[in-house]
């Protein structure tokens, strides 16, 4: 019987993106990123680069950077002459592969007709008249305009324009997707994964190893739990190899004996991130969560204990994004750390609290203990972070929602021998322009740490700042 003739797949239709500035001073490298479509720069587009250039700020240079990767492609050598322009230019990746589209920049001027509402003097609206101009010309292809600008996008759409955001950057779609750091046990998993189980004890915890279906699916330092039996379970996925992990058994941070600068865990989530902070083997933890749950007094209480009692780490660098909730104060007078107490209120209203916690010694105790732990506390500002390199550091860094995946590479990898790096936020509280849940540097770095040997994730569901504050973060 003669097999089934396959029909001939569709070769996929090459686009032309219109770039509107917005989307090169977010990523320089958006220029290398449509695979085989092509990209279209209009001469507004370049103006307003050249215009941006100036200054320190991320923005800035990042405005430099796409006008020297345009530079090195307008002035190599398939670009001979304004005909070559023209006709487009290859785009070729800094390591000389390419991706396959071509780039092509605006040599006339060009009259889209628009509503004569809209003022033609905009930047904006020059690039919309751009793309209304290639939509008549190339009828045979789909013109699409890329901006980061959403009222520029429902200006695009009311005109019959279509528009994308530039989505390129987004490690996630949907924050419901992003990695918890922790699993609940499916009810019949030791009858799946049980059958040949191998445990042992050692150092005061129970280990096991387990095989089965499951097993692929987690990764190393994921929080495991099963509360259906009489005795709880509450594990680290200490080693994975294919088909086969090894679980290893909590300490239990909820009692009173294993307290942390006087600080216990409140529920199961609290619990397993005291166990990632007090575990010398892991060098990078992220927390997730709404406000109330516990991130910066956990993280603090852990860096006190393993700085002052334990002598792990020197001392505590807290640094964290300045991005005001309101209205901008001004310049603000003093030193560094002078200039960064401001936003440091979260700090000071742990410190209390850790230090109410302590009822040793009286009030000269308390007022002791207070000097000594702010004496080994140090508030850094992220604006002179560049070059550094923090050796045997308990590294906080607040806020780490509002930085871009650039600024979380170069905070990070600040990190010098003996240095533990901790970021805390939540996704729900983002300031920064242009940045969202899906493109945050922390959901960056959560999702690309996953599974190493030496860093974990917790994501705090539940807040235990007060009745008040979780309900209101609930309904509100």
């Amino acid at each position: 019987m003669p097999k089934p003739r396959r029909s001939p797949r569709k070769p996929r239709v090459r686009k032309l993106f219109v770039l509107d500035t917005n989307v090169l001073m977010h990523d320089p490298t958006s220029l290398f990123r449509f695979e085989e479509h092509d990209v279209y720069l209009p001469i507004g587009t370049l103006e307003e680069l050249d215009s941006n250039k100036k200054g320190v700020s991320d923005v800035a240079r990042n405005a430099r950077q796409a006008s020297r990767f345009l530079d090195e492609m307008v002035s190599g050598e398939s670009a001979r002459d304004a005909a070559d322009l023209k006709a487009g230019l290859p785009i070729r990746t800094r390591e000389g592969r390419a991706p396959g589209g071509r780039l092509y920049l605006q040599t006339e001027a060009i009259d889209g007709d628009l509503p004569s509402t809209l003022a033609s003097g905009r930047t904006d609206n020059r690039i919309l008249s751009v793309v209304r101009h290639l939509q008549r010309e190339t009828p045979q292809r789909p013109v699409v305009l890329v901006t980061k600008d959403i009222n520029m996008r429902i200006k695009a759409h009311a005109l019959g324009l279509a528009a994308e955001d530039y989505s390129s950057d987004k490690v996630l779609e949907d924050a419901d997707l992003l990695y918890a750091g922790l699993r609940r046990l499916p009810r019949d998993f030791w009858d799946a994964h049980g059958r040949d189980v191998e445990s042992w004890k050692k150092d005061g915890h129970s280990f096991y190893r387990v095989r089965g279906p499951l097993v692929p699916k987690l990764h190393v330092n994921e929080f495991v739990y099963d509360e259906s039996g009489e005795r709880p379970l509450y594990a680290l996925v200490k080693e994975k190899s294919g088909r086969v992990a090894v679980l290893e058994t909590l300490r239990d941070y909820t009692h009173a004996k294993n307290s942390v600068w006087g600080i216990t865990a409140r529920n199961r989530e609290q619990n397993f991130t005291l166990n990632l902070l007090m575990n010398p083997a892991v060098d990078f933890v992220t927390l997730v969560g709404q406000a109330g749950t516990g991130k910066t007094l956990l993280a603090l209480a852990a860096g006190l204990t393993q700085v002052l009692d334990e002598k792990r780490y020197s001392e505590i660098i807290m640094t964290r994004v300045t991005v005001p909730l309101g209205e901008d104060i001004g310049f603000l007078p003093g030193t560094e750390e002078e200039k960064m107490q401001p936003w440091m209120g979260a700090l000071e209203d742990n410190l209390e609290v850790l230090n109410a916690s302590d009822e040793s010694g009286g009030e000269w105790g308390r007022a002791a203990t207070r000097d000594l732990v702010r004496s080994r506390i140090r508030i850094k500002s992220l604006n002179f972070m560049r070059g550094r390199t923090f050796v045997n550091k308990w590294l906080i860094i607040d806020e780490a929602q509002n930085l871009t995946p650039k600024q979380m590479k170069t905070l990070v990898t600040r990190a010098g021998p003996g240095t533990k790096v901790v970021c805390l936020g939540n996704l729900a509280q983002i300031d920064t322009p242009y940045l969202t849940e899906g493109s945050s540097g922390l959901t960056y770095v959560v999702d690309r740490m996953k599974g190493w040997t030496h860093a974990g994730h917790v994501t705090l569901a539940r807040g235990e700042r007060s009745r008040l504050a979780d309900h209101a973060a609930g309904v509100l």
